[in-house]
This record gives structure tokens, C-alpha cells and sequence, in this order.
């Protein structure tokens, strides 16, 4: 049996799907690659195993709550039977991005290079989350009145509390590291990635600018993020590429330009590769702009 309850709502005018809960009890959901158009959460409440996700592998159990972005590649594998429940939700019923300041969550739940993709949950958050899980089915199951509406803000407030943990649990993975240097120096990574993607894209110019050598800042990017300084790049531009795709009109060869690619077709290509789809079609998918390219 793949869930025990599915609860959807349908975008009226184009078919997609808008909102999507479920409860699972086994992984044959996610038993495989996906790349979704929506974004996900999962929260398992029983069970564990390893999710692979982007570039990395993670151990996972219990009172787990993943949060992946459009098109974010994951798969979940397991020995014995997983329960739990997911959200997905397209852009078009809640945009994350026009959200941003009331919930701060794009940049820290999801889009987050930087953090592994998930949150432990505590027996108290993990109650309260499923409490809002529970009261988006009842609510998913009648046809009231701004119904959309009530979900929308059980979403919101959903998304609130994660945020909530997941900062309350960066500084601790921050405290695992070696030394100071080595923090001093992940910390200058981050701020030197944020001001220089759009024009430096590979790891000799970060190394340069940090004034560390290849092989240091290679070892301590791995230690850290457990990604290759070249995959946090990457993945900083693909967020970024997705934004302008999503929330402008720009054509593609105006945000290629702005990424530091003079070349729109070598960037639909590197777009490809790492999402799996092209940018015009993310853009016809996921963005609310239909522009074309």
C-alpha cells in the first residue's frame, strides 16, 4: 500500500497539481530518483535509513523533516518500512520567494547549499507539526469557504516552525568544526560565493581570493558541506538562475549574461545537467512568467 490517505487540490485552470498531503508506511515513493516541479517536505515519524540528495548521502531515523526545492534531486532507501507523512506544494498556491519576509524560509529550510537538508525534530515540534498536519486533512476534506486560504496559512505557519529549528540548530553543526581557522574560513567561503558567483565560477579564483591553496580549502569544503567547492558554485548559480526564471521576465540570454555566461546556449546546457530540465521549461513548469526565451 503506497499511502493511507492522499488529500490533493488541482490548479483550476492548467491541471497541475496545486497542494498535495499524504501518509506513507513504506518508501516505495521514494524509492527512486526524483525531481520534482512542487516542493516537498517529508517528516518521518518512524523508521530510518539514507537519503541521497544532490551530491551527498545522509543517515536519517525518526522525528525527521526533509525539505526539498523544485527539481532538488532526491531518493530515500530503507531496510524496513518507513511511516510518515509528506507536503507538496507548487509555487503557483504559495510562492516562497514572494514570501520571503514574512517566513525567512527560502535561504534556510530550503536553497540552502550550505546545511544538510534536513531538521531533527524534538517530541514537542514534532507534536505541533503534526497537529498542523492533521488540521490541514480536516480542512482538506470539506469544501468551506477561502478553504485555500486556511491552508495556505497553516502552510505558512508549518514553514515557520522549521525555519524556527533549523536556525536553532545551524549554530551546532557550526560547533563541530576544528578549529577557528577552519570556521573563519568556511565563513569567508560563504560570503565570497555570495559576492562573486555571478562572476567567478571556479574554485582556484575562491581559493585565490581567501588566500588559502586549492588542496586546504578543498579538504576543509568537503569536511564541512560534503560537497566540492565547484558543486557549492554550481548550486549557487542554479538558485539563482532558477529566481530570475521564476520571478522575471527576463529572456534567458539576459540572466545567462547576468550569471557570467555569454554563451545562453552553454548555460542552458550546464542548467540541464544539473536539474535535468531546460531553462525555458522550469520556467514554463514552475514560474508564473510564461515569457519565452
Amino acid at each position: 500500500m503506497l499511502s493511507q490517505s492522499v488529500h490533493t487540490l488541482v490548479n483550476q485552470q492548467n491541471g497541475n497539481l496545486s497542494f498535495k498531503i499524504f501518509e506513507f508506511d513504506n518508501t516505495s515513493y521514494f524509492d527512486h530518483i526524483q525531481r520534482n516541479n512542487y516542493f516537498t517536505l517529508i517528516l518521518i515519524t518512524s523508521g530510518d535509513g539514507i537519503a541521497k540528495v544532490d551530491f551527498c548521502e545522509y543517515v536519517f531515523g525518526a522525528d525527521t523533516l526533509f525539505a526539498f526545492y523544485p527539481y532538488q534531486p532526491f531518493m530515500i532507501s530503507t531496510k524496513a518500512p518507513l511511516k510518515g507523512f509528506s507536503i507538496q506544494f507548487h509555487h503557483d498556491f504559495f510562492c516562497i520567494y514572494r514570501h520571503h519576509k514574512e517566513i525567512a524560509t527560502n535561504g534556510i529550510l530550503f536553497n540552502n547549499i550550505y546545511q544538510q537538508p534536513f531538521i531533527q525534530l524534538q517530541e514537542s515540534s514534532r507534536k505541533t507539526l503534526l497537529n498542523i498536519i492533521g488540521e490541514i486533512i480536516e480542512e482538506l476534506k470539506v469544501e468551506g469557504i477561502q478553504r485555500d486560504e486556511v491552508i495556505v496559512s497553516y502552510l505558512k505557519i508549518f514553514l515557520v516552525l522549521a525555519t524556527r529549528i533549523k536556525l536553532e540548530q545551524q549554530p551546532v553543526q557550526e560547533d563541530d568544526a576544528a578549529n577557528g581557522r577552519q570556521v573563519f574560513i568556511v565563513q569567508s567561503l560563504r560570503d565570497a560565493i555570495e559576492e562573486n558567483f555571478r562572476i567567478k565560477h571556479s574554485a582556484s579564483d575562491y581559493a585565490a581570493l581567501l588566500n588559502v591553496t586549492p588542496t586546504t580549502l578543498a579538504r576543509i569544503t568537503k569536511i564541512h558541506f560534503n560537497k566540492t567547492l565547484s558543486d557549492l558554485i554550481n548550486e549557487r548559480i542554479i538558485i539563482e538562475a532558477k529566481r530570475e526564471l521564476y520571478l522575471t521576465g527576463k529572456t534567458i540570454k539576459e540572466i545567462a549574461y547576468e550569471l557570467g555566461y555569454e554563451d545562453e546556449y552553454y548555460f542552458s546546457r550546464f542548467f540541464k545537467g544539473k536539474t535535468d530540465v531546460s531553462p525555458q521549461l522550469y520556467r514554463d513548469t514552475v514560474g508564473f512568467n510564461k515569457g519565452g526565451s
